[in-house]
């Protein structure tokens, strides 16, 4: 396997500019999620970068982020794993088909949808203020490992068929379904977040696609904004989180609506 540092013609101000998003994103996705929105596109806007080196150089600068932001979550705020082990497993499964069903059928088909439901959440959560500001304990085991099955389904399904905002649909499900405060649907999202990043660089370094160099520096700067992200969120508490998600959400809403028009305005 050749190792490949950076892409051709790549300029130290490129490449500074790449960690700044970095640090942004990293910053935003430790707090509620969303990173990717952020530092995937700049990656897609370097020269000399395909879509899937893109694609796989944001991974490996994600771990980084989501190994600061897991260890940071998981000393202060101690989330119960259990459920998130088996979201991780069956969501890494799930993607599998999602990409599959996403080179079969036209993501087009799939955006109006999620547009939708991002509607909806967004309406429930602005209704009831109180959601996901405590954590509600008492679901039996079993029942919370049932109900972390079919999330890992739908998220993993959702990552593998478009991608962006996983994090944060993943941070709503935890507090919706399993009654989880953000703060603490933030802690486990981002241990669910590492696994999946792991999956997809087991598959993309065999094939030459990560650019190592680029990706530690994007990560370094990845992992220094999610610890300060992970670090805000902790000391503004859930209240602070549910804001945060309220804006994601939005801007989720928007882009995915973005890319509706424009696939249907450019058929």
């Amino acid at each position: 396997m050749e190792i490949a540092w950076f892409p051709e013609g790549m300029t130290w101000q490129i490449v500074a500019l790449l960690a700044l998003a970095a640090l942004f994103a990293g910053l935003m996705d430790a707090i509620i999620g969303g990173g990717g929105l952020l530092q995937l596109p700049a990656l897609l806007l370097a020269p000399g970068v395909s879509p899937v080196q893109a694609l796989a150089t944001n991974k490996l600068a994600s771990i980084f982020g989501a190994t600061a932001s897991t260890l940071t979550y998981y000393r202060r705020v101690k989330p119960d794993l259990k459920p998130m082990v088996v979201i991780a497993v069956i969501a890494l499964v799930s993607s599998m088909l999602g990409a599959f069903t996403a080179s079969v059928l036209p993501v087009e088909v799939f955006r109006p949808v999620i547009v939708v439901v991002l509607v909806v959440v967004l309406l429930i959560v602005v209704m009831k203020p109180d959601l996901g500001t405590v954590r509600r304990d008492g679901k039996p085991l079993a029942k919370q490992m049932t109900v972390a099955g079919v999330i890992g389904v739908g998220i993993g399904f959702y990552d593998g068929v478009i991608g962006p905002g996983t994090g944060t649909l993943l941070i709503i499900a935890l507090v919706i379904f399993l009654q989880q405060s953000f703060l603490h649907a933030s802690a486990g999202a981002k241990f669910v977040n590492w696994a999946t990043n792991l999956g997809a660089l087991i598959i993309f370094i065999p094939l030459g696609h990560v650019y190592f160099g680029l990706g530690a520096l994007m990560g370094f700067a990845n992992m220094l904004g999610a610890y300060a992200g992970a670090r805000l969120a902790i000391a503004k508490g859930s209240g602070f989180i549910r804001i945060f998600f309220l804006v994601m959400v939005a801007v989720l809403i928007l882009k995915l609506g973005w890319d509706t028009s424009y696939e249907l305005m450019n058929r």
